[in-house]
């Protein structure tokens, strides 16, 4: 079953708020990055790829956010534009903050990391008053990511996003998205995590971000039925908690929970995995499908984009997920 029920008269799909920044992958694979000499660049910000992974898979969507006045904003907002991606609420910093970027080192196909360079990151920096209630009311869902809320500026402005949200009944999505580098203290995350999520009806995460969002709590099994529980006690309808290499859970407030199927994929890197299977599970979600249909579609999208160089770049089409699935249910994929 599907608990979220959407309002289609609303002219636009899904709206991201939240990071926009550059990814520069490793090119030389197998290999530290003190050994890596060139890197391919690529838009990233795990809520700018969820955004692309909607839009390639045929929804109306638009983004709220803020790029610095340099080359490297304008390669994204280009980017945006070319994926047709409604930038109405892209703002352009005037105060000499950067673009944020994310150096990607692959060692192996499961050992990879990423060097984050933030400081003064312009994504940061965008103002409460800077986020379009019109964007946000003709729009049938709302995502909003965790590492917006890690510093002011940005913090308000997602909370605004979510006051806009609320009144006028959008669906609210939270990837949690938790950058330890991006803030100050445990004690501080766990505080404006849990005021964000109180206020959404869908929660996607990993067990370990639960695990900071429950500081105050009392969960000393990890037990993840109590997890979902305390959510469902305000806005969620369906929390999904993943756990690596043993998929994920996905907890709906009459008490049913549904695990994802998983597939094949011919790892190039791990990251991007949760972006791209948020996009196709949100997708699948909008469709009316089942959740486990949608978990499915998920994971499938989830296996495309790992088995890629990129993360934006590499978000499937509708086409591209449901032709993975069926070569994976004929045993023409395999697993490395």
């Amino acid at each position: 079953m599907n608990p979220i029920t959407w309002n289609g008269s609303k002219p636009n799909h899904f709206v991201a708020i939240g990071r926009l920044c550059i990814d520069l992958n490793a090119n030389e694979i197998n290999r530290p990055m003190e050994e890596t000499v060139t890197f391919t660049k690529y838009v990233g910000g795990s809520p700018a790829n969820i955004c692309i992974g909607m839009s390639r898979l045929g929804l109306r969507t638009g983004f709220i956010g803020k790029v610095a006045n340099d080359q490297m904003g304008r390669f994204i907002t280009g980017y945006l534009d070319r994926e047709g991606i409604d930038r109405t609420g892209v703002s352009v910093d005037r105060t000499g903050a950067v673009t944020g970027l994310a150096f990607t080192e692959i060692k192996s196909p499961t050992d990879c990391s990423i060097l984050m360079y933030r400081d003064n990151a312009a994504d940061l920096l965008l103002e409460s008053t800077e986020v379009p209630e019109d964007v946000i009311a003709q729009s049938q869902m709302l995502l909003i990511s965790g590492t917006a809320l890690a510093k002011s500026p940005s913090r308000e402005a997602v909370f605004q996003a979510l006051e806009y949200a609320k009144r006028h009944g959008v669906v609210i999505a939270f990837d949690l998205d938790y950058r330890p580098y991006t803030w100050t203290s445990d004690e501080e995350t766990a505080a404006y995590y849990n005021l964000a999520a109180e206020k959404c009806d869908i929660l996607l995460g990993t067990r370990e971000e639960f695990d900071m969002m429950e500081r105050f709590v009392h969960n000393p099994d990890r037990d993840d039925r109590v997890t979902a529980a305390r959510w469902f006690d305000h806005s969620a309808q369906i929390v999904i908690i993943k756990h690596g290499k043993e998929g994920s859970i996905a907890y709906t407030k009459d008490g049913d929970s549904h695990r994802a199927r998983s597939y094949p994929a011919q790892v190039v890197k791990t990251f991007g995995a949760g972006d791209s299977y948020a996009a196709g599970f949100l997708y699948g979600l909008m469709q009316g499908w089942t959740i486990s249909d949608s978990m499915a579609f998920g994971s499938a999208a989830a296996s495309i984009v790992i088995s890629s160089h990129s993360c934006s770049d590499a978000m499937p089409t509708v086409e591209q997920v449901h032709d993975y699935i069926e070569r994976c249910n004929r045993g023409e994929i395999v697993a490395n």
